[in-house]
């Protein structure tokens, strides 16, 4: 199926996901997540970047679940022994080798990293959206490459948030 089928794609940023809503005091739901993305970016497959830790299998089988493509990244521990995973050259290759395969890309990250792929999306108009999880940490360089195709998740949270209703928490870090 090629790029006339009218399919986006999504490309998450999962520490940077994680880390920006986190700071902002809540914790994002992510089948609600999943749905907020088919339903208003027209997301038909959505690619969530994150570094793997062997015990966090059953947070993995929960996004398999909620329909995310996982796609990850040997983990490193800094000094302070914290997991980092830093995805950012597999995110902007999976976005390069599905190309083809999509109509445009929604790219969810508030990194600066992701100017560069960002800029080139938006020039071969091919980017739908970049979806920053925090306004307030969203990089400069980042605002200035999706230009007006920039959203924030605070303005989603009602649709989005974990809401504990007797299930277990849906962290993932």
């Amino acid at each position: 199926m090629g790029a006339a089928s009218g399919r986006n794609f999504a490309f998450i940023d999962g520490q940077n996901l994680h880390v920006g809503v986190t700071h902002l005091g809540w914790k994002l739901d992510w089948r609600r997540f999943r749905v907020y993305l088919q339903e208003h970016y027209r997301v038909a497959r959505a690619f969530y970047f994150l570094g793997y830790i062997p015990d966090n299998q059953a947070v993995y089988t929960r996004l398999q679940n909620a329909s995310y493509t996982l796609v990850f990244k040997a983990v490193t521990y800094r000094g302070d022994g914290k997991p980092k995973g830093n995805v950012d050259a597999e995110l902007v290759l999976q976005a390069m080798i599905e190309y083809p395969q999509y109509e445009r890309a929604v790219i969810v990250t508030g990194a600066g990293d992701f100017g560069c792929l960002v800029r080139y999306l938006y020039q071969q108009d091919k980017l739908e959206r970049v979806i920053s999880p925090n306004r307030k940490q969203c990089s400069a360089l980042l605002k200035r490459a999706a230009r007006e195709r920039l959203d924030f998740l605070e303005a989603a949270r009602g649709k989005i948030e974990y809401k504990n209703e007797g299930a277990p928490p849906q962290d993932v870090t």
